[in-house]
């Protein structure tokens, strides 16, 4: 297949996601690995459409050894892949899906046996030592924002600075798709963190209302998040770009794995959690259990740990 009908394939394909009400975030996924296998099929010469179990393999090895990619990194190719595939099957380009027997043959058993896939977890020590280290303010306010509030890295990005209410302590996210709860508490600490750059911020001459701006003074990028935290992570001694083992690393999702813990460790009730983190309700309890917010809150700052 030429470049250009891959294009037109994947444009196709997004529009499906999209109708299916599928997250921007989910889709850049897909797309990103479609465009990995695509650049590999273009150096070999193989067709991507109609590709073969052994080209499969051959780009597996390609995203292990040349890629050096991790194995949830690999599954998650494989997983974008299938979801492509699928919709390819679905449009009547091709029979089956060529991805789920060379996924639960290779890549599931991969993964299983890899003993070294455990996030990295800090104590609250660790992460106090960890924003302690923070110089920017910027960072400082990024860094303890996800630690404080477990959001995810686009609904960072995505916050503008209208969003935040440093008088009542709470941040209103953007509406996706994920998230079913779009309030978030933050606590003393990370309010004054926060002013601190909020002052700094309003002096900056942008006209983006970001919340976060990156070195060009336009709207911090996923890319900008995830660069700040691994370096700040490695200067800390958290971070190990070296090593192959997944808790030797920190990414920016390692801040929402250590607020959920911590909250469940000091005995937030896992319901307020799950509001918290904004866990979609997939059950009828779920959709009638209406959470009173103050109630909430004060959970919220009863649990939290203390960073500075």
């Amino acid at each position: 297949m030429t470049t250009l009908n891959l294009s037109n394939v994947i444009t196709n394909f997004e529009e499906d996601c999209e109708t299916r009400n599928m997250t921007h975030e989910s889709i850049r996924r897909y797309v990103s690995a479609i465009r990995i296998l695509g650049y590999f099929c273009d150096d070999k010469q193989i067709d991507i459409v109609h590709i073969q179990d052994d080209d499969l393999l051959l780009f597996l090895k390609y995203l292990r050894e040349e890629r050096k990619n991790s194995p949830k990194t690999v599954m998650n190719v494989f997983n974008s892949l299938s979801t492509f595939y699928e919709f390819l099957v679905y449009r009547r380009i091709i029979q089956r899906n060529p991805i789920p027997p060379i996924r639960k043959r290779y890549v599931r058993s991969y993964k299983k046996d890899d003993i070294r896939t455990e996030k990295r977890l800090l104590s609250v020590e660790e992460m106090a030592h960890f924003i302690s280290i923070v110089m920017s303010t910027r960072d400082k306010a990024m860094l303890i924002l996800l630690a404080k509030t477990g959001i995810r890295r686009n609904e960072l990005i995505t916050l503008d600075i209208d969003d935040v209410n440093i008088v009542e302590g709470k941040i209103t996210l953007k509406p996706t798709p994920k998230r079913s709860n779009r309030v978030v508490f933050i606590d003393v600490e990370c309010s004054i963190v926060l002013k601190k750059w909020l002052d700094i911020r309003q002096k900056i001459k942008t006209d983006t209302p970001a919340l976060f701006t990156n070195g060009v003074q336009h709207r911090a990028t996923r890319e900008d998040v995830y660069s700040t935290v691994l370096e700040w992570a490695r200067l800390a001694g958290y971070h190990d770009p070296s090593s192959n083992r997944c808790d030797k690393h920190f990414s920016p999702h390692c801040f929402r794995h250590w607020f959920t813990t911590h909250l469940l460790r000091n005995g937030m009730p896992r319901e307020y959690i799950k509001e918290l983190r904004g866990d979609s309700r997939r059950e009828a309890i779920d959709i009638y259990n209406h959470i009173d917010l103050d109630e909430l809150k004060k959970a919220y700052l009863s649990a939290i740990p203390h960073l500075l």
